[in-house]
C-alpha cells in the first residue's frame, strides 16, 4: 500500500486548470494536484473567469490534491467584490471539501453532488 508520503519524487505530475465558456456561464475545470507548481496557470483561468463575470461552476471531479496556495488561489473568486457570482462547486473531493470547510469557503459557495452539465456554446 502507497501513501502520498511515498510519491516517487522523479515523477512529474502537474496539475492542470482550464477554462470552458459559454454565453451564459463558465466553468473552471482543475485536474491532478493543485499546488504551488502550477499556481501560475490556476491563477491565469481564475483571471478569465473573472473577466468574464458570469455565474462559474468549478470542476473539481478529477482533483488529486490542493494545498494552501491552491486554495489562496481560489479564494480570489470568492471574495465578496468578485464579479463571478454566484460560485459553485462540483463534486470536490474529500480533503478539498476540508479545507473549504475549515477555511469558511464552503459559506459563499454552492457543493454540487452531481455535474450540472455545461450548456452549448452559440
Amino acid at each position: 500500500m502507497t501513501d502520498s508520503l511515498d510519491r516517487d519524487p522523479t515523477r512529474t505530475e502537474s496539475g492542470t486548470a482550464a477554462v470552458m465558456t459559454a454565453d451564459d456561464r463558465t466553468r473552471l475545470i482543475l485536474s491532478g494536484p493543485i499546488d504551488l507548481s502550477m499556481v501560475g496557470e490556476f491563477s491565469e483561468a481564475v483571471t478569465e473567469c473573472l473577466e468574464r463575470a458570469l455565474p462559474l461552476d468549478v470542476d473539481f471531479r478529477h482533483v488529486t490534491f490542493m494545498d494552501s496556495s491552491g486554495v489562496a488561489t481560489l479564494a480570489r473568486l470568492l471574495t465578496k467584490d468578485s464579479p463571478a457570482q454566484p460560485v459553485r462547486m462540483i463534486k470536490p473531493p474529500d480533503m478539498v471539501q476540508f479545507l473549504l470547510d475549515v477555511t469558511g469557503l464552503s459559506d459563499k459557495v454552492e457543493i454540487l453532488t452531481t455535474d450540472p452539465g455545461f450548456p452549448s456554446a452559440n
